[in-house]
């Protein structure tokens, strides 16, 4: 079950990166080019900036000054995913210290509840990250099939997809982590059956012995009587 848990410590290590990489990405929606005339110029929204570019490849980015005039949605996936990073990076520890490969962490029963909390952490981790994305995801594609809104119109930016590849990673990993313990707990039981073959050696030997030594005797009774 080693190799299971190191599929697992990978799993969930580099879900965990692709959410620290989503989090600090400005790409969670860009401007859809549809119905815009002008293709040259592109805009990139994020969790914490906004940045513009166009094709001569000048680039700039202005940050969120306040977190009053941030809306809703932004602020709750920011609450998401900053759990999710949290999450993922304790998951991470625990992990290290309750794989049986490693020699620390104790003993095995106290090793396999230290993945059991990695496991539960790490999925943890994938549903707050999935539902962040999904929340960015859902309004996006509310607002581009909106008839009637007017204002510029976005598409899924490339971090949504790094946020759900993320996430499945993390669960995944949790869930080898949780199944992991059921090897854990089961105790190997030895059928030893040394002391029946011996002592039955033993009184094999015992009795060919005591044949031997009596059977001269009787023959040497018989001899002196005759």
């Amino acid at each position: 079950m080693s190799r299971a848990q190191i599929w697992a410590l990978v799993s969930g290590v580099g879900g965990f990166g692709a959410l620290v990489a989503a989090t600090t990405s400005n790409e969670w929606k860009v401007t859809t080019r549809a119905s815009s005339v002008i293709t040259a110029t592109w805009v990139y929204q994020g969790l914490w900036m906004n940045c513009a570019g166009n094709a001569l490849g000048s680039f700039h980015c202005r940050p969120h000054f306040t977190i009053f005039k941030v809306a809703g949605y932004i602020q709750a996936c920011r609450g998401l995913m900053i759990a999710a990073v949290s999450l993922g990076f304790f998951g991470s520890i625990f992990a290290l210290f309750g794989m049986k490969c490693t020699k620390v962490g104790g003993s095995d029963k106290a090793k396999a509840k230290i993945a059991c909390l990695a496991g539960i952490v790490f999925i943890l981790s994938g549903l707050c990250s999935m539902t962040g994305c999904s929340l960015y995801a859902n309004k996006i594609t509310t607002e581009f099939f909106d008839p009637l809104f007017v204002e510029q119109k976005y598409e899924l930016g490339a971090a949504l997809f790094i946020g759900w590849a993320g996430a499945s990673l993390c669960i995944i990993g949790g869930v080898i982590f949780c199944f992991s313990i059921s090897d854990n707990n089961k105790t190997p039981r030895y059928a030893y059956n040394g002391a029946t073959s011996v002592m039955s050696s033993r009184t094999k030997y015992h009795g060919g012995e005591d044949f031997k030594t009596t059977n001269p005797s009787k023959q040497f009774d018989k001899n002196a009587y005759v």
